[in-house]
């Protein structure tokens, strides 16, 4: 909740674009942060590369490439 709050929510936030008026501001600020948090941001801990970046070549190197037809599939 504290890093929501410094992050998203404080007035510096990069992700306040006007008053937080309506559920709905608060909606579109919450997910705005979401989507930065896990597939952008630069995690230092990960060679400063993003959490989704990170995830997708871990299962590359561990599983090789993912099929995405076989993915798609569903079962008899």
């Amino acid at each position: 909740m504290g890093l929501y709050k410094n992050e998203a929510v404080a007035k510096t936030s990069p992700f306040v674009t006007g008053p937080l008026k309506t559920i709905a501001d608060v909606k579109k600020l919450t997910f705005d942060w979401l989507d930065w948090y896990n597939n952008r941001r630069l995690h230092s801990t990960l060679g400063n590369m993003p959490p989704e970046e990170y995830e997708r070549n871990y299962y590359a190197e561990t599983n090789g490439p993912i099929n995405i037809e076989a993915t798609n599939k569903t079962a008899a």
